[in-house]
């Protein structure tokens, strides 16, 4: 079963990586994710009906960790198109009040589930056996999700809450972000002329090879938006900051990967801040 699932989330984020990069546009971006997710979910359902768990934990691991990770990314890109797609064009006022909406959504949500939400958060176990196994008929667990009826096989009383706790989480940073940037977009009417020094646009001069490294070293690392920042977005950033346009930057991410030094760049600015404390020491 572990390698079905390592491979299964592995295409799928390749997947949705390429579609990051492609495609700019959020609706459409949300559209071709869901397509994708959609297809790995039915093949995780065709998977797992015909599986035999080994034990009680292995099934309660599935549903409460598994199963919820696949799902939630379907649950956050519907939530994107849907917020996306009905998002007004109008004054910064109008889209601020429509993204508090949107928030305000969130955070009855979670009150209203603040039961489990804190049963989850806290990692607690003593209840999984009746949240995470299937064939739990009790009407008292089923909250807001009837999909245990639908699909008996496939769903528990509490997996999809935790798919939806999960792609909420993702959904509330998100729509931060887009206050954020409507703020810094309200207060600085030259907001995203990035990169400009007194007179000077800054300009990336080494190779946009290396730019790309950069790119998705920093992603890797989820240091921006607690890791919940997409590699088009970083991408468009850094084009945006330095001057530059970057081509294909998931070919070349594939190019760097079989390159023989392929973190040819972060060693170089290793050495280079190594060599500066040397010389200032």
């Amino acid at each position: 079963m572990n390698h079905f699932i390592t491979k299964l989330n592995k295409d799928l984020n390749n997947e949705l990586q390429t579609i990051d990069i492609e495609e700019s546009d959020l609706t459409k971006k949300a559209q071709k994710s869901v397509r994708c997710i959609k297809n790995a979910l039915t093949q995780l359902k065709a998977f797992t009906v015909k599986y035999t768990f080994c034990n009680q934990a292995q099934e309660i691991h599935f549903f409460r960790e598994i199963k919820p990770e696949f799902f939630s990314k379907l649950i956050y890109y519907v939530k994107i198109f849907n917020i996306e797609s009905r998002r007004p064009m109008g004054t910064h006022e109008i889209q601020e009040t429509y993204l508090r909406h949107e928030l305000e959504k969130l955070t009855f949500f979670f009150n209203n589930h603040l039961e489990f939400y804190q049963y989850y958060r806290m990692d607690s176990t003593f209840l999984d056996d009746k949240y995470f196994m299937r064939g739990k008929d009790d009407l008292h667990l089923y909250h807001d999700s009837l999909m245990f009826y639908v699909d008996p096989d496939f769903s528990t009383s509490h997996d999809y809450m935790v798919a939806k706790i999960i792609a909420y989480d993702r959904l509330e940073v998100f729509l931060n972000t887009e206050l954020e940037a409507l703020s810094i977009k309200s207060a600085n009417p030259n907001w995203g002329q990035l990169g400009i020094s007194g007179n000077n646009m800054l300009q990336w001069t080494d190779s946009k090879t290396s730019l790309v490294e950069l790119v998705y070293a920093l992603h890797a690392a989820g240091v921006l938006n607690n890791g919940h920042c997409e590699i088009r977005e970083l991408s468009a950033f850094f084009e945006q900051a330095f001057n530059t346009h970057l081509i294909d930057i998931y070919r070349t991410f594939l190019e760097i990967k079989i390159r023989s030094a392929p973190t040819k760049f972060i060693d170089t600015l290793k050495d280079a801040l190594l060599r500066k404390m040397e010389e200032e020491s």
